[in-house]
Order: structure tokens, then sequence, then C-alpha cells
């Protein structure tokens, strides 16, 4: 079971970094502008998550799997990419001289000002801001932060792939043709 865990816990967090880093490439000046995009991302890479618990079921088990030690499969692997996201996002980080939040903040602004929020409204949104900068530079407070953008994602997708695994006839394992 540790070798499958690992397994599509690394597949799963290699699609991700490569699916982070294209983004990063390809939207230039604004690289943390989709949301929805790296979440989406996210959840095609823990797709892995359903593959890992499916190979365990029929390879380990004989085709057939209760919930919870689907569950348990499922977030190890959800675990292992997890891992990887935040040790790349901290790699990427000291790479860019910590310069994310600076561009974040920057483009949250830029766009709320163009959205015609002016005045005491701006004021606050800035400070709040500020306040997000000093937190954000204190790793205690932006690795947790990290973690709990991923692992909701892949907890959900453990909690499913368990549901539907626990049936046998969900992709149901192949027998030899013979």
């Amino acid at each position: 079971m540790a070798r499958i865990v690992l397994t599509y816990g690394l597949i799963s967090g290699a699609i991700i970094i490569a699916g982070v880093l294209a983004t990063l490439i390809l939207n230039g000046d604004a690289p943390h502008s989709n949301v929805w995009l790296g979440y989406l991302i996210m959840l095609v890479a823990l797709s892995a998550v359903l593959v890992g618990v499916k190979q365990h079921r029929d390879q380990a088990l004989g085709g057939v799997i209760r919930f919870w030690p689907a569950l348990g499969v499922g977030v190890a692997i959800a675990l292992v990419a997890t891992a990887i996201y935040v040790v790349v996002w901290e790699v990427y980080l000291a790479a860019t001289d910590y310069a994310f939040m600076e561009q974040y903040i920057a483009q949250t602004l830029a766009q709320k000002r163009a959205d015609g929020v002016t005045g005491a409204a701006y004021q606050k949104l800035a400070a709040e801001m500020d306040v997000m900068r000093v937190q954000y530079a204190n790793p205690l407070f932006r690795v947790p932060m990290t973690f709990v953008e991923i692992f909701p994602v892949g907890l959900l997708v453990a909690v499913v792939s368990a549901g539907l695994l626990r049936n046998p006839r969900f992709l149901p394992a192949r027998t030899p043709v013979g």
C-alpha cells in the first residue's frame, strides 16, 4: 500500500506542479489571477487519488474495499500530493525572493481601483492587505495556509473515491483473458 500511496501521491504532486508552473509561465505579468484554473488543476491532478485507491482495491484486495480503508488510502495519497505542493510553493517563493504577496496585493488593489473603489473603502482594503502581507511573511502562517489551499480538494476527492470504489461494480477489476 505504501508504494501505491507514494506513487500516486508523487504523480498527483507532479501534475499539480506542472500545471502551476504552466500558469505562472503563460500568464506572465498576472500569474495569480485565475483561482478557478488553479483549483481545476488541483482537481485534475488529484484524480490520481481515485486511480490509486482503485489499484489498491484491485491488486491488493481482490477487487473489494470498504469505505474507511479506501478513504485512508485516498487521504494518504492526498497528503503526499499536498506535501509536494507545499514544499514546491516554498521553493518557488524563495526563488522569486518572496515577491508573490507584493504582486498579489498590487494586483488586488489595482483591480479594486479599476472597479471604482476609492476613499475609505479603498484605504480599509489597503490596510487589510498590509496585515496580510505581514502575516504571509511568517512561515508559521504561510505553510498551513498553503496546506489548506489544496488538502480540502484532496479530502473531497478521497471521500468521493472511497464512496464510489466501495462498490466492486464501479470500475471493476479486469479479469485476465485466457
